[in-house]
């Protein structure tokens, strides 16, 4: 500790780093909160035994420090013989607010956009769905948040046809439009400002498509969407 008794600024304790990631172009973008929602996409709602006409898309949250730049290596997490990928868009957002009424409004909040990948621990949620309990433990762990560099919004509009691609060595796993979510990005964010006052520095993610399944140590993921800048991590091998 610094500063004396007192710490820095009158922290008992030093504060804790401001997370970031990277910009394109240079700089960083400071995260203030990772928003992430869940059951955006109606194949993948399918494909985890349940029906997009009667489970609409959910929110969660990570901690602000699950983030990890691309070009990571992230341990295997404990807890868990089963560790997932979820390759999703994520929106970085500039402004906030709440109770945003309108797509114009909404569209006004993003600074950007990046890749991201939401790593669950898919035996954890499946006890704490069971359970009626929620999803911390399966979610918000550790190093759970992979996020590329963001690119700003005016430098890589998304086009109606970008696509998300999720590789694992080589292989794609994960491939899907935007335009096959439920909920459109500024819906997202009308929806999610009802519930929280969006901040600068948010990060959300939007929801991941039809196609998840396990990481094992030694694996190499990459998530591409449209024209952002790719993530790019591994999972750190076996002793």
């Amino acid at each position: 500790m610094t500063g004396g008794r007192e710490g820095v600024q009158g922290f008992v304790i030093d504060p804790p780093a401001v997370p970031s990631v990277p910009v394109e172009g240079g700089g960083r973008f400071p995260v203030r909160r990772i928003f992430c929602v869940g059951k955006n996409y109606a194949e993948h709602v399918r494909e985890m035994g349940a029906d997009p006409r009667e489970s609409p898309p959910v929110f969660f949250a990570k901690p602000a420090d699950a983030v990890v730049e691309s070009g990571a290596t992230i341990p295997y997490p404990p807890g868990t013989d089963n560790l997932h990928y979820e390759g999703e868009l994520v929106l970085a957002l500039r402004a906030g607010g709440r109770d945003i009424a309108s797509v114009e409004e909404a569209d006004k909040l993003v600074f950007g956009f990046a890749a991201g990948c939401d790593l669950t621990r898919r035996d954890l949620q499946a006890a704490a769905k069971h359970a009626g309990a929620p999803w911390d433990a399966a979610k918000a762990f550790d190093r759970s948040a992979p996020v590329g560099a963001v690119a700003r919004k005016e430098d890589r509009p998304l086009g109606e046809d970008a696509r998300l691609v999720l590789s694992v060595n080589g292989e794609v796993r994960q491939a899907a439009a935007l335009s096959e979510m439920i909920w459109s990005p500024a819906e997202i964010l009308m929806a999610l400002s009802r519930l929280f006052e969006l901040k600068p520095g948010d990060l959300v993610f939007t929801g991941t498509p039809a196609g998840v399944g396990p990481l094992y140590p030694a694996d190499e993921v990459e998530v591409r969407v449209g024209a952002l800048p790719a993530l790019g991590f591994s999972i750190a091998g076996g002793d």
